[in-house]
């Protein structure tokens, strides 16, 4: 082993500081570094991406000096990211050792992953996808109506109260609470009208709307568009009026629990700092319960998403529901790897980075053993 890691970052963006880093990456270099190791952060560019000279130089570079690399980029800092991606398959192709590998950050960061985990304790059965029919196949989704928006929404929200959710973002934006003017009106036809009144709330800042189902339908269909374009439906649980609960994992080991409490008042429904919600940091303790049973899910969480390694950091949300006999039970709405950042609560973060960088030994001894 040379014992070199490489944190590649994205010049620029509103998550990094005044050295041009995000806040947790030189911690996590520092952490390398008091262990022996040594570790170096690679920037990228798009203008270096689209250049395959400078992109091959970079990957010759990492592939001959690192054991591994970690992803430090958020969605968006890149427009480039397909390049980037194909990037770091090829560190992996050649034994690198990934964190994570880019298709995991795929399978554990898309909404959809919520689908196929449907099947499992995690999810309610009555949760699906839907596409564009060319993205689809791209993707390789097997066609069926129940990926048809048009088709099936209808149906889905004439049973009950729906969130509606799309795969880009991380800010509420595209997170739509949907229902009718009266609960009295579900379950009375199989598939709505399109000219049902219907109330919508977005997470972003919970402002409401009264739309026409048809009319509201026609504005999402931009969800679908262009690549990765998608759209979840899922129950609406009321209970996240109660909070939503984020346990931060370094791969199999939950650091701590964010209680998000959505603001008070209306539809508000939006567990995000930006939408007026509070937030409480508790040790996994505290929860030990819900704890237990997620650490228990983890093989099928695995093999569900692809079989790839659990990604190094990443964070796991819960909502609170009430099971048939009235005890509580959790329901997982929403996986994120892409670029977890760890720097709230300010005190917790060198404790983290220690952490992180000792999880970073382990993977890749393990690996390269």
């Amino acid at each position: 082993m040379k014992k070199n890691i490489v944190f590649f970052e994205a010049r620029g963006g509103s998550d990094k500081g005044a050295d041009g880093h995000r806040k947790d990456t030189m911690p996590m270099v520092n952490a390398l570094k008091a262990k022996g190791w040594n570790a170096e952060v690679v920037f990228f560019t798009d203008e270096i991406l689209r250049d395959e000279s400078e992109r091959n130089k970079i990957y010759e570079y990492v592939k001959n000096a690192a054991d591994g690399y970690v992803s430090r980029v958020n969605p968006g800092n890149l427009k480039e990211e397909k390049l980037y991606f194909d990037v770091l398959r090829k560190l992996c192709a050649d034994g690198l050792v990934g964190m994570p590998h880019p298709d995991a950050m795929i399978g554990y960061g898309a909404k959809d992953a919520l689908t196929k985990l449907a099947d499992t304790p995690l999810v309610p059965s009555d949760t699906y996808a839907y596409y564009d029919k060319a993205e689809a196949q791209r993707i390789g989704v097997t066609w069926t109506d129940k990926h048809d928006f048009k088709k099936t929404f209808p149906q889905t929200l004439a049973k009950g109260e729906r969130v509606l959710k799309q795969n880009r973002g991380s800010t509420g934006e595209g997170i739509w609470r949907v229902r009718l003017e009266s609960n009295a009106d579900y379950n009375k036809v199989t598939s709505l009208p399109l000219d049902t009144k219907i109330i919508c709330t977005e997470a972003k800042d919970n402002h409401t709307e009264e739309r026409k189902l048809g009319e509201f339908m026609d504005f999402c269909e931009h969800y679908l568009v262009g690549d990765n374009g998608m759209l979840v439906d899922m129950t609406f649980l009321p209970r996240i009026k109660e909070g939503e609960i984020r346990i931060l994992m370094l791969y199999k080991t939950p650091v701590y629990v964010v209680h998000k409490k959505p603001a008070e008042g209306g539809d508000a429904f939006s567990a995000t700092l930006f939408s007026g919600a509070k937030y409480r940091y508790d040790e996994p303790k505290d929860w030990q319960a819900l704890i237990d049973w997620f650490l228990n899910q983890l093989p099928q969480i695995r093999s569900k998403l692809g079989n790839y390694d659990l990604p190094l950091i990443w964070t796991a949300d819960f909502i609170l529901d009430t099971d048939e006999s009235g005890k509580d039970k959790y329901v997982l709405g929403e996986i994120n790897c892409s670029c977890v950042g760890f720097t709230s609560p300010e005190e917790f973060m060198e404790k983290i980075a220690v952490m992180v960088g000792d999880n970073i030994i382990h993977i890749v001894s393990e690996k390269k053993a």
